[in-house]
């Protein structure tokens, strides 16, 4: 039988070597599930998926407790996604939310909303945001709210309603659905 080492001899190098066939078999599962890629010319946008902004914000006009308007989006901008949510807590309410690609490629996110501001910030940021200033666009002032590295938020008051815009897309963009939303009055329930 071979001579071991002492316990007391072994060290970090010791260890290292043993973890180094536990690393590449890692990589190697990893590799055969198709966790990693590689991808030297970098990532490509894949098409954006399809959805019926219209017909949802119908059903959320008829089924939710406050009003919901539908703005015109603006040219070259394609809606990829809808929820609802419940903001929970002191000043809560129902939420309606529309994911929208522009045409720069970028997203953004209108929600309309039943609960105060100082509900739905947090709800929707899900991490602190402080108010940075507001935003005059037509007859609407929007508080915005953001942080270091953070994406901004923009948020008004339209009565029984709060508008809050979110995302990674331009001030430009947040402007163009700022004035879209402020331009047309609740839908019909």
């Amino acid at each position: 039988m071979p001579d071991k080492k002492p316990r007391i001899l072994q060290n970090g190098q010791d260890m290292a070597w043993s973890l180094i066939p536990l690393v590449v078999a890692c990589l190697i599962i990893a590799g055969i599930a198709t966790q990693c890629s590689f991808s030297p010319g970098g990532p490509k946008q894949g098409p954006i998926p399809s959805f019926n902004a219209e017909e949802a914000l119908k059903y959320d006009s008829r089924e939710l407790g406050f009003p919901i308007r539908k703005p015109e989006i603006p040219e070259g901008w394609t809606p990829n996604s809808g929820s609802r949510s419940i903001v929970a807590g002191d000043g809560g309410g129902d939420s309606s939310n529309i994911g929208f690609i522009t045409e720069g490629g970028r997203y953004i996110q209108l929600t309309q909303s039943n609960a105060t501001e100082e509900a739905l910030v947090p709800f929707i940021a899900g991490e602190t945001r402080y108010a940075t200033g507001t935003e005059q666009v037509g007859d609407h002032t929007w508080d915005v709210f953001g942080g270091d590295g953070v994406e901004a938020i923009w948020v008004s008051d339209f009565g029984d309603t709060r508008i809050l815009i979110t995302g990674p897309a331009p001030k430009d963009e947040f402007t163009k659905l700022a004035t879209a939303i402020g331009a047309v009055p609740p839908m019909q329930r």
